[in-house]
């Protein structure tokens, strides 16, 4: 897809020479800088993820009960049962 960015001059001129060092397009450098960036976890996103554990505390005796009861039923399962 096309676009037209207006970027401030001296990021433009050091992305270029940037992009020659490694004997790149400045186009593929700006594509690969915009998609490592996407993938970069920010800390607003860390702090969300770690706030949502954190509420599913009480949780973990089921999710312990749960998981004995799943090794029990396994236990039971004879080893030709799954062939």
């Amino acid at each position: 897809m096309k676009t037209t960015l207006e970027i401030p001059d001296t990021i433009f001129r050091r992305a270029k020479a940037r992009a020659a060092e490694h004997n790149i397009s400045l186009r593929t450098f700006v594509s690969e800088a915009v998609a490592e960036k996407l993938e970069a976890k920010s800390p607003d996103r860390q702090k969300a993820r770690i706030a949502l554990a954190g509420k599913l505390r009480h949780m973990r005796r089921e999710t312990a009960r749960i998981s004995t009861l799943i090794e029990q039923e396994f236990e039971r399962i004879e080893p030709e049962e799954w062939a």
